[in-house]
């Protein structure tokens, strides 16, 4: 059977994907099942960023080089990345319940065992293993979700969900701060051991498995194979290109390679019996819109929050944990506005609300773009706020978008293409604005530096100097006179808010095109398939 074929069958026949039972007691109760799958993907999203904060304490504690220390979370990135979209296939084939609970007690363990380890190899090795396991995670708790609520709860459920990953994206700053100032650098991540202690315990009383009489009963091992390497080339640019050189030929080198990769890919799967991915969920406009609007979305917001954190701690000099505090307009915003779009988005659908929310986001983007030296905590909380009241419903709805128009035995993949295109959207923000970011300091901190008078660089103290102002810190030496020294954060201070700004403006743009892709979008034409549970 081709994909084509597949596809069209599940559109044709929902009578093909059994629609579960009421739930009995605890078991399969949806708003517990929500409850139980949140516990294991709060793990994961504080894990993306909760970490940058521990970073400095692991390399001074381990001996750490700089190549470590990125290896630590560039590692974790890549199996994350590379994995989703097999997992989310092993979620269909075996069940979301089993791959949810083995993610669940995989990423409890590498954590705890990170935490115990006495050098970086370790760190690095454990850290891949987060990844890995992560993956299996978060599509198999988007399974479990569109089987057990019903179409008319699945967006409110949603919305939940993506309170959670945005609260704990957002909060790993503030509780990372708190533990590495006043615990210990593994205590980041012994407190994921507990957490994961109790997702198990929860999972295996609550979870019910849902599968479809048409789940898949093979692997494409070769399309795994293809794809995983594909992605790991274009992950890995994007990684390295700003430290290559995006005109370097290693940069072009894996670009090319994943170009080539994903044309063979997708060549491979019009031939396989149950293909990885079947093209023809492509076929779909509005799946195919939200993937690519989860992308632009993940650009504009993973892009534009790499910078804040530099600008509040280096700029401002607030602390991890102040800082973190001056994003909880974010945060808040995130938690409050998220159910609510998930309400709005089932009552009228996903397109003005997703258009809305992108609106929202460039708004805030162009705002943030006029932020200065001296721009108060007031300014930055509106903006902030208002980034936060635009991602909530773009969260919720483009998920809801690509989940709700996949067929129902394919559900775990298009969870992996939703949380795939997430990374892949945030990789490539951080990588393209970091670049712009670095084209503005070039081009700025000669000038500004000799306007100042003070005193000339040589060619290789000038590179020097501007690496440390793309993150908006003072190339100060020690010895220098503290008027010298005062001088110099002026001009580095001023050059990264205009590179930062310059950064903002592209993002605000990224989100202005992501608007008009939101236009495509429609509620998920499938999304009847997994009601049928009760308890709601």
């Amino acid at each position: 059977m081709t994909s084509q074929t597949t596809v069209e069958k599940a559109s044709r026949e929902p009578q093909d994907t059994a629609a579960p039972a009421p739930a009995k007691g605890l078991r399969g109760h949806p708003w517990l099942t929500l409850f139980s799958v949140a516990i294991g993907v709060m793990m994961v999203a504080l894990d993306g960023t909760i970490v940058a904060i521990a970073n400095p304490a692991i390399q001074q504690d381990l001996g750490a080089s700089l190549a470590d220390v990125q290896w630590i979370t560039n590692g974790y990135m890549l199996a994350l990345a590379v994995s989703l979209i097999t997992a989310g296939k092993l979620g269909d084939r075996f069940g979301h319940r089993q791959t949810f609970l083995i993610g669940v007690v995989g990423f409890a363990a590498a954590s705890g065992a990170i935490g115990l380890s006495g050098s970086v190899a370790l760190v690095i090795v454990f850290r891949v293993l987060q990844g890995l396991f992560g993956a299996l995670l978060m599509p198999a708790a988007l399974g479990l979700l569109r089987a057990t609520f019903p179409a008319e709860k699945l967006n409110m459920a949603i919305g939940i969900w993506g309170m959670v990953i945005g609260a704990s994206t957002a909060g790993g700053p503030i509780l990372g701060g708190v533990l590495v100032e006043h615990v210990s650098w593994q205590s980041v991540f012994f407190i994921n051991v507990p957490v994961g202690v109790i997702a198990l315990v929860l999972g295996l009383v609550i979870l019910k498995d849902h599968r479809a009489e048409n789940a898949p009963r093979s692997f494409d091992i070769g399309g795994i194979v293809l794809l995983s390497q594909a992605m790991f080339c274009l992950i890995w640019a994007l990684i390295k290109g700003a430290e290559w050189g995006w005109g370097d030929y290693k940069t072009l080198g894996f670009l090319g390679a994943a170009v080539a990769l994903f044309v063979v890919f997708a060549f491979s799967q019009k031939n396989v019996r149950e293909p990885l991915i079947p093209l023809a969920m492509f076929r779909s406009v509005p799946l195919s819109a939200g993937a690519v609007l989860m992308v632009l979305m993940a650009f504009a917001f993973m892009g534009g929050l790499f910078f804040v954190t530099f600008y509040l701690q280096n700029v401002h000099g607030l602390s991890p944990v102040d800082s973190g505090l001056h994003l909880l307009p974010l945060t808040g915003m995130m938690i409050v506005a998220s159910p609510l779009a998930g309400a709005m988005i089932t009552k009228f659908g996903p397109r003005v609300p997703l258009v809305g929310g992108m609106v929202c986001t460039a708004v805030a983007m162009f705002g943030m773009s006029q932020l200065t030296i001296g721009t108060g905590t007031l300014t930055m909380s509106i903006w902030f706020g208002l980034l936060g009241l635009g991602l909530a419903p773009v969260m919720v709805g483009a998920t809801e978008v690509i989940v709700g128009n996949a067929p129902m035995e394919l559900s775990g993949v298009a969870g992996g293409l939703q949380q795939a295109a997430m990374q892949v959207g945030g990789s490539l923000g951080t990588a393209v604005l970091g670049a712009v970011m670095a084209s503005q300091v070039d081009s700025k901190l000669a000038d500004n530096w000799t306007a100042a008078k003070l005193p000339p660089l040589t060619p290789e103290q000038l590179d020097a100097a501007s690496s440390a102002v793309e993150v908006g810190v003072p190339p100060v030496g020690g010895n220098t006179p503290p008027e010298v020294a005062a001088q110099i954060a002026g001009v580095a201070h001023d050059t990264f808010v205009s590179g930062m700004s310059t950064a903002f403006m592209v993002a605000g743009i990224v989100a202005v095109v992501a608007a008009l892709v939101a236009t495509l979008t429609k509620r998920g034409a499938n999304a009847e398939a997994g009601a049928g549970a009760g308890h709601i």
